[in-house]
């Protein structure tokens, strides 16, 4: 094992994977409610690799995976245990919270403060996400 200290050979995070019941449904929600761009939608050998990201940050995002099998269809809205699944960043909370409530999207615990502040959601399947604004 390496010191805490020593540098990463790692350049960029690339993907976070999210189970999904259908990618379709799934890209709607991810785009369409939340302006997510389509990073990356190809299909090669039957499988369908679909990668969302956001603006100007278009190396890091999402990998909407079609579970496949019982255990991983058990898992589509709760791989992190109810824990929050992502942490959106935002500069304005209101607009994020006029726009998922235009979309009937379910969600609470809106804190607002000099210090930022968040709001909890979830997505189609029930994955806790964190629209987060920090100050500044």
């Amino acid at each position: 094992m390496t010191s805490q200290h020593s540098q990463s050979p790692f350049s960029a995070l690339g993907r976070l994977t999210v189970l999904v019941e259908d990618p379709d449904d799934a890209l709607a929600f991810y785009r369409d409610v939340l302006g997510m761009r389509v990073l990356y939608d190809r299909t090669a050998g039957g499988y369908r690799y679909l990668h969302l990201g956001v603006p100007g940050q278009e190396g890091t995002g999402l990998w909407l995976m079609p579970a496949t099998g019982e255990e991983e269809r058990r898992l589509i809205g709760r791989q992190t245990g109810g824990q929050p699944l992502l942490v959106l960043h935002t500069d304005d909370l209101g607009a994020v919270a006029a726009r998922l409530r235009e979309h009937g999207v379910r969600m609470w615990d809106l804190r607002e403060g000099a210090d930022g502040g968040s709001l909890h959601f979830a997505d189609l399947y029930g994955n806790v996400i964190v629209a987060a604004r920090t100050p500044g």
